[in-house]
């Protein structure tokens, strides 16, 4: 989910720099969504070899950007077979006539 607007983030890893929320429209590659994302740590990063980013709400390049799980994709482990089949389904029907 976006760590601002609560959307949920329907996107699957890797995130690309240029992706954003479908609600709010912020970046979704940012610090705060990283695992690695420790406020009050060194650069608020855990991880001692990632760059220091300075603006921990914008997009960024950094190579150890890994979405942490509790704002993971909707996707993940939240829905049954019977739900993600369903969803496969509605995907498929929208290109056939």
């Amino acid at each position: 989910m976006c760590w601002y607007c609560g959307a949920p983030i329907l996107d699957s890893e890797p995130l690309g720099r240029s992706l954003r929320c479908r609600q709010c429209g912020r970046d979704l590659r940012v610090c705060r969504h990283c695992r690695h994302f420790t406020p009050g740590s060194r650069g608020d990063c855990n991880e001692s070899q990632a760059e220091l980013v300075a603006d921990k709400e914008r997009g960024n390049f950094c190579d150890w950007f890994a979405l942490d799980p509790r704002y993971g994709s909707a996707f993940a482990g939240s829905h049954t077979a019977a739900e993600t089949q369903d969803r496969r389904r509605a995907f498929e029907n929208l290109f056939t006539s």
